[in-house]
């Protein structure tokens, strides 16, 4: 359907003839790791099919709701329970104000590749644009399932907690799913003893769930041991963690046991004793990893919940947070420090949300890839406000002058939402853009062979191996 022509043509982003080519001829047609994300994998295993755009595209989408609340937009609707035709509208009202923003790019791109929509999402294009989006989403072809073929997924990794009873995962493993979907074993809530009240109600569930009284620290770890060994067992290859910072205090087990004890009681911690309880967690998290083989992904930096209103009615992720400015160099090159000194340092992927810290993660990384493993310890693709134009570029620069870029493991989504998957086209227009520029100014040989294998290791390849998949 064409109206008013999107911007989007077949060279979006691709500058040069050289960066054309590397694209077409060696990016375009690549199949997608997408190793973190926070799809639900019960709309997976269902099969889902959505009842309007609404669902599929604006529930549980937090960069949008920021978008629609700076554009003025009541919070009805966006988390709110306006009729879904309603947020919409909103939505559309707010796109062409977000010019320069990511979500510009991302809109058009997934109507594009998903919907063929062809004209620009505005007040006056919705109505239509939505009939026919909710039209063709209500056929089979358009199925959560068949989204992700349309996007030549190979396989993805979700989000999940300990205690989650992986079941969604054990059907799909059973049906013979092609797409491999996997488990990641997230433990952040068996960290979180700042809140005593939360961590004792979570250690009532992982009691649940693993038929364990929990009664001392060697309980707790027992039952988080046998969780992590039950994630192997339905294919889980990696671990996940959303920090602020990392931690590597100084403690004792015998600390440790009291801290346990302590907030195990009802009692509130001192500042010191919830740093030293989780930085014996992430040792053991990370000795657990290192003994599957698994990779360790570490998340840092962002300042969550911020707005404590809005955190009581609605809780958390649902678009209250920001890049933080805490120091992390120190404490995460002693984390990982404590590990590779005792050879335990698993594949390690580090992530973070403030540009200030990109040279500081391009160069930590180098500290401990110790040749055992090609990219042993990598710094993340752009994370959160970072992955947009500049924050990519941004990021592969970093990586390219202080570490290799052609070991790189490439781009995620990190998204709730089915159509999000043009992000990796996104990256990898960018990607070949940057190089392609420096074939143009004589900086990298016009060896297209070479480059294009190199485009497709990091578009592809290189997360396969590294991962295992």
């Amino acid at each position: 359907m064409k109206a008013q022509p999107t911007f989007i043509t077949d060279n979006f982003l691709l500058q040069t003839e050289a960066a054309r080519r590397l694209y077409f001829d060696y990016a375009e047609k690549m199949p997608l790791i997408d190793y973190h994300n926070h799809l639900p994998p019960a709309e997976i295993a269902e099969d889902r099919i959505f009842d309007n755009l609404t669902q599929v595209w604006l529930h549980g989408d937090h960069y949008k709701w920021r978008a629609m609340r700076a554009n003025g937009v009541a919070e009805e609707y966006c988390t709110g329970s306006r009729p879904d035709a309603e947020k919409f509208q909103q939505w559309a009202a707010t796109v062409p104000y977000t010019i320069r923003n990511p979500l510009f790019h991302w809109t058009h791109l997934e109507l594009m590749r998903y919907f063929g929509v062809e004209e620009l999402l505005t007040p006056a294009s919705a109505a239509r644009i939505y009939e026919h989006c909710n039209t063709l989403l209500q056929t089979p072809d358009f199925s959560v399932r068949n989204l992700l073929r349309k996007m030549q997924v190979r396989v993805l990794c979700t989000t999940d907690d300990p205690t989650d009873s992986l079941e969604s995962h054990r059907q799909m493993a059973a049906e013979g799913f092609e797409i491999r979907v996997l488990p990641a074993f997230r433990p952040d809530k068996a960290m979180a003893v700042e809140n005593t009240e939360a961590f004792n109600t979570y250690l009532v569930k992982l009691e649940a769930v693993s038929r364990k009284d929990i009664i001392r620290f060697h309980d707790f770890l027992d039952a988080l041991k046998m969780r992590h060994d039950y994630f192997a067992e339905m294919g889980a290859c990696m671990s996940d963690h959303g920090l602020e910072e990392a931690y590597a205090e100084d403690y004792t087990d015998m600390d440790i046991e009291v801290i346990f004890n302590r907030v195990r009681s009802g009692k509130t911690l001192e500042m010191k004793e919830v740093r030293q309880f989780k930085s014996a967690m992430l040792v053991y998290f990370g000795t657990w990893n290192w003994e599957k083989k698994w990779t360790q992904q570490f998340h840092l930096g962002p300042f969550r919940n911020n707005n404590t209103r809005m955190l009581k009615q609605m809780g958390p992720d649902t678009g209250w947070d920001s890049m933080g400015d805490l120091p992390q160099g120190r404490a995460l090159s002693k984390f990982l420090d404590r590990l590779d000194s005792g050879n335990q340092l698993a594949k390690t992927i580090m992530y973070n949300v403030n540009p200030a810290d990109n040279e500081l993660f391009a160069t930590m990384i180098g500290n401990f890839n110790d040749g055992s493993i090609a990219g042993k310890v990598q710094w993340g693709s752009a994370w959160w406000f970072l992955d947009q134009k500049d924050g990519m570029e941004r990021q592969l620069n970093a990586l390219s002058n202080m570490g290799l870029l052609s070991r790189f493991v490439g781009m995620l989504t990190d998204s709730r939402s089915f159509l999000s998957f043009p992000r990796h086209e996104y990256f990898r227009r960018i990607l070949c853009n940057l190089l392609g520029q420096d074939i143009e100014n004589g900086e990298l040989p016009a060896d297209y062979e070479w480059i294009g294998k190199v485009v497709q290791d990091v578009c592809y390849n290189n997360a396969k191996g590294y991962f295992g998949v």
